[in-house]
């Protein structure tokens, strides 16, 4: 390998070091126990999706509309199982729970999905800027003894992040992705 690659590699390794280290000296924000939707429609606590584990990963996604979220939820499902053995694990969805709960099955999710819809949820959060427009990314959250949520740290999603593998392969090939982009079924052979 180029030794231009590998110092850059390194580097890269020792920034995302610092970056982890850095998000652990941001203190804790104190959070609302916001009710949302499950797959049925029935209401569903934010306190309630952490179930036995006192840490919960929630998944911003864009739903139905977005190709891009689809890829990620899509790459997520290959390790949500032990993801949820650490935390909670959930996806989150603007679209209704009827809409959400078709679509993951029609991708074949393994994961527990809830619908954000009518909540202010992912305004509160930095993922729905302008009313209608969601940002795709993940929270994570610690519920302490007495109940109180606090989000611990969150990033967003976007091509080339570090939360799917697809792009990182795809650069390795002559021209990258070459302008590629998800979709949500592709033509066979």
């Amino acid at each position: 390998m180029n030794s231009e690659v590998e110092s850059l590699q390194r580097k890269i390794v020792e920034l995302r070091k610092q970056v982890v280290e850095a998000r652990r000296r941001v203190p804790p924000t104190a959070i609302a126990d916001y009710e949302l939707k499950d797959a049925a429609g029935s209401p569903v606590r934010l306190s309630d999706l952490f179930g036995a584990k006192p840490d919960l990963m929630v998944i911003h996604n864009m739903g139905r509309r977005c190709p891009y979220c689809t890829l990620w939820a899509d790459g997520l499902n290959g390790v949500a199982e032990h993801l949820a053995d650490r935390a909670a694990f959930v996806l989150t969805s603007p679209d209704d729970p009827r809409t959400m709960r078709e679509f993951a099955a029609s991708r074949g999710w393994r994961f527990r999905t809830v619908s954000i819809q009518g909540t202010t949820f992912a305004n509160d959060l930095g993922f729905e800027p302008e009313p209608g427009k969601f940002w795709p990314g993940v929270s994570t959250f610690r519920k302490e003894a007495d109940g109180t949520i606090a989000r611990i740290a969150h990033d967003h999603f976007g091509p080339g992040d570090d939360y799917c593998a697809v792009w990182h392969l795809l650069e390795l090939l002559q021209g990258g992705p070459s302008g590629w982009e998800p979709k949500y079924s592709y033509p066979k052979g």
